[in-house]
Formats: C-alpha cells, structure tokens, sequence
C-alpha cells in the first residue's frame, strides 16, 4: 500500500488513529509518547473503549495508546487496604481476585465486567454503589503516569491527605488530556456481613420518584438505589428473564448492606417509605443468586433495549433528587415533541439519569431529532440545578454544551492548567474544553506528519 493510497483511505476516516501501539510497561509508553511528540503526533491513550462519550475516539488521528496489556495486580495490601494495579486491569477482575480474602473494589460502573481501571481514573466512573461508598476519585491514592514529554512520575502514594496540591484529584475525570495513567494505587474494602436485594414495584414513575427522595430525606443512604421505567422493564425482561414485572410504571432496585444487626429494622423503614408512595410490591431476593439475577438484569439493561430499535442515544446528566418528578416528566414531553422513544433506567439514589433515546439511524431525518432531544435533556437537567455529566464524562459529545454550566472565565481557566500540565497539546486533543481550532484540521495535518513519519512502512 503507497502513500497515496493511505492518504485516501485516512482521509475518509477520521476518528480513526494513524498507528495503534500495544505496550507492556511504562517505560514503553514513555518511548512512544516521546516519538510521538518529536513527529507533533495526537496522543490517544485507551482501556477497553467502553465510554460513552467519545472519549477515546482519535478525532485528530494520531498514535493511540492502547492499555490492555497492561493488567497485572503488583501488590495487594489487605492490612492497610490498599491495591497497586495495572491501569489495563478490568474492573470486575480486581474484586474478584479480592473476594477470596473477603474485600472488593467499590466503585462498579455498568461496565464492570469489561471497562479498564484506568479508564475509570480518566473518567471518574460511577455506578449503582457509587451512591454509598462514592465514585472512583474516592477510592484513588495515588496514580503512575507518563507526561507529554515521556517522563514518568507518580502523583499521591499510600498516605491520604498529604500536603501540596491534590494532583490525584487533577488526574481524575482528565480523560487523558494531562498524561497517561499506567499504574493506580486504589482503596479496597471489607465485604460487608450481609447484603439484601430489595425490588420495589410502582405503577408510575412519579411514585418511585417520590420514593426515592424521601428514602433519602429519612437518613437512609442505600448501597444502591436504581430505578427502571416500563419501557426498560419490559426489554429487560423479554431479553434476561430475570423476574422484572412486565406491567409496572417503575422498579425501584434497592440494596442496603452492613453488619447483620439492624438491617431488618432498616429493611422494615424502607419498605414503609415505599408504601407510602403506593408501592403495591416489595420483593426481596432470597438467595445469592436471586440477588445476581436483579442485578443481572439492570447491568444488562443497555443491551437489551437493542431489542427495541437498531440505535440509541444515552444521556448523562444529573438533578437533585427532589428534581426528578419534574425532570422525568418533562422528558417524557422532549419524547412527544420529537416522536422519540426514551427509556430510562438509571442510578436514582444521587440524581444519575441515563435517558436512552431511542432510534433508527436509516430513517431521515431521524439523527437531527435525536441530537436536539438530547440537547433539550441537558439544558433540563442544569435548568433544575444539575449538571450535564455525572459519570460518562465530556469527551467530544459534550464538548459544546460545556458553556451551559461553566462561564468563559472558568473555562479558560481549565485551559491554563491543561496548558501547564501538558505544554504540547498532544494528549486527546478535540476533548473536554471548546477550543477554536478544527477537528478536521488537526487531523489533516496529522496524517501529513504521520506519513512523513512512516517512511515506506505500512500503516
């Protein structure tokens, strides 16, 4: 393949990086990253690729930096609770090779079973049991990463709350715009005594709304707080057959934990909040796996909603959970004004909508109405005092709602320390912030570097 013949293929793909390296440590990271810089090449690191947002899409081509190799558990230390591991390590495999001693990894984003822990750094992943013990900045000590110059450094360490600035903080939820994350010291915790499932049924979502704000309102914090609406029980059920009610209005998915004393006290409170607010059903799992069967069924509830259109569209924003009548109503009308199918299941216990419009990409005009629906969903969520990510991060889906919540002054702010951290502009550059420079330019201008690069090799 010449040259010529590279250019034209490149040039009809952008998103599409130039080289794709797979490194074994840090030290080979820092070759690359320092190649790279010399020929002025983006930089794209990726874990599993399993963000939502565009994260890790290569807009300006570039080299892009794949983890996966890179998943090995170094140390673990269960006297001071504390795990060092590979930034390409799967979320899922660090608790379970923890569960044999009876510990686990907190945060448990949907994708658990296949996104990276270092993507879940550079996202600050949430997930359903985010709501008790926090998202992933709760739960990272310290970090490994290689700058844009390749130097390699560690930021944070095994004691918390050192002195100086909190440059774990800046790393986390930085979608790889300050460096590439390659090794985590992370926080791992006590399985709790005992754990109980509960499902709560309703025969609307405003009941299960209002349910969920005056759990809350009671000093109840739930490990896990989801709700499904009765589009997403319906696909669940007819894809997983895990025993969601096909005829309700809304679920509430309820878990609480803790030592053993106590909890059917705790059970008992919750049982008559949700009664309150005309829940006709309170299930609670009997077994293991009864509990992995629910579960099961809202960690797959994404998929299953292919069962119902070819395309969707998954929204990300946050309200204050006394918001969320409101908010769920008026995304029903964004539905109706758009003739849009939204199915919502989400982490209701602090607020996390997931709106998942719903769609057939080879009907016209079809894009257009799904991209001003999600816009509408946004510009709710901040009109009721919320924000427009609270777990996917901002990638280069979000990129030009930004201004939405941050003024010119706070963004050019972030500019400032994106520019002193990473002088070169090469990390996963088109991401995060607005900038007035065109996608489409950086990559052109890429691909001229890149084949002046290669040489007569192949790309």
């Amino acid at each position: 393949m010449n040259k010529l013949a590279i250019t034209r293929a490149l040039a009809n793909i952008v998103g599409a990086p130039f080289f794709v390296v797979i490194p074994e440590n840090a030290e080979q990271i820092s070759q690359v990253v320092k190649l790279a810089r010399e020929h002025h090449l983006a930089i794209v690191p990726r874990g599993a690729g399993t963000g939502l947002c565009g994260g890790t899409t290569p807009l300006a081509g570039g080299v892009m930096i794949s983890l996966t190799r890179m998943k090995k558990i170094f140390a673990i230390d269960y006297e001071n609770r504390v795990a060092r591991v590979g930034a390409g390590l799967v979320n899922l495999d660090l608790s379970n090779a923890l569960a044999a001693r009876g510990f686990f990894y907190a945060p448990d984003p949907g994708s658990q079973a296949a996104s990276t822990i270092g993507g879940n750094i550079a996202a600050n992943s949430g997930g359903p049991h985010c709501l008790a013990y926090g998202v992933t900045a709760n739960h990272v000590l310290g970090l490994e990463i290689v700058l844009d110059n390749g130097e390699i450094v560690w930021v944070g360490g095994e004691a918390p709350g050192a002195p100086g600035y909190d440059l774990v903080g800046a790393v986390i939820g930085s979608e790889g715009t300050f460096g590439i994350i390659t090794q985590a010291l992370v926080k791992i915790l006590p399985l709790p005594e005992e754990i109980r499932t509960l499902l709560a049924i309703f025969d609307s979502v405003e009941r299960a709304s209002h349910a969920v704000s005056a759990i809350i309102a009671a000093g109840i914090i739930p490990a896990a707080l989801e709700m499904l609406d009765a589009i997403s029980l319906r696909a669940v059920e007819n894809a997983m057959h895990v025993g969601y009610p096909t005829d309700a209005g809304a679920v509430l998915l309820i878990e609480i934990d803790g030592a053993r004393e106590g909890l059917d006290e705790l059970q008992t409170l919750i049982g008559d909040i949700c009664r309150e607010f005309e829940s006709r059903e309170l299930r609670v799992a009997q077994t293991k796996d009864a509990r992995a069967e629910l579960w099961r069924g809202r960690k797959h509830a994404l998929p299953a909603l292919g069962r119902l259109a070819p395309n969707y569209y998954i929204q990300d924003g946050c309200v204050p959970r006394s918001k969320l009548p409101h908010v769920l109503a008026e995304i029903e009308t964004i539905a109706k004004k758009y003739d849009l199918v939204i199915a919502n299941f989400f982490h209701a216990g602090d607020g996390n909508l997931h709106p998942n419009i719903l769609f057939d990409l080879r009907q016209a005009g079809a894009y257009e109405r799904v991209i001003h629906a999600g816009k509408e969903i946004l510009q709710l969520c901040v009109d009721a005092g919320g924000t427009i990510s609270g777990e996917h991060g901002i990638g280069m889906e979000k990129m030009e709602y930004m201004p939405l919540i941050f003024s010119d002054a706070d963004l050019g702010e972030m500019k400032k320390l994106r520019a002193a951290i990473c002088p070169s502009g090469l990390f996963n550059p088109c991401k995060i912030i607005p900038h007035g420079a065109s996608c489409a330019e950086l990559f052109s201008n890429n691909l001229s570097r890149a084949l002046a690069a290669s040489g007569d090799m192949w790309i």
